[in-house]
């Protein structure tokens, strides 16, 4: 079973950038349509982006579109979401994950969809 480790968490000022990292281990993630998803206190976890094997395809929340970019290196094993103009409404602990369906260019926007979730690194934007 895929073992995911994110990174890059952190606290930043408003209008900030940060680039987390999910990075698995025990098998590749090469061929899995990888998903980001975001969960603040008290609530729900959110869709933040996905991105199918290939990187072809992606998507995301209307809330972050053009300000994140989700991206992968297979070789790597390591999928990326890079955050600009961080918000303080982005605050929250952001988890990577993983559905194991190989090589398909369908993208995932469910939390229901994934099967391998990392244990998740806050990030923080102060106003």
């Amino acid at each position: 079973q895929v073992q995911l480790v994110e990174s890059g968490g952190g606290l930043v000022q408003a209008g900030g950038s940060l680039r987390l990292s999910c990075t698995a281990s025990r098998r590749s993630i090469s061929s899995f349509p990888m998903g980001w998803f975001r969960q603040a206190p008290g609530k729900e976890c959110d869709f933040v982006a996905t991105i199918n094997w290939s990187g072809s395809r992606l998507d995301y929340a209307d809330s972050v579109k053009g300000r994140f970019t989700i991206s992968r290196d297979n070789p790597k094993n390591t999928v990326y979401l890079q955050m600009n103009s961080l918000k303080p409404e982005d605050s929250a602990v952001y988890y990577c994950a993983a559905k194991e369906t190989s090589y398909t260019r369908t993208i995932y926007y469910n939390v229901g969809d994934y099967d391998n979730w990392g244990q998740g690194t806050q990030v923080t934007v102060s106003s």
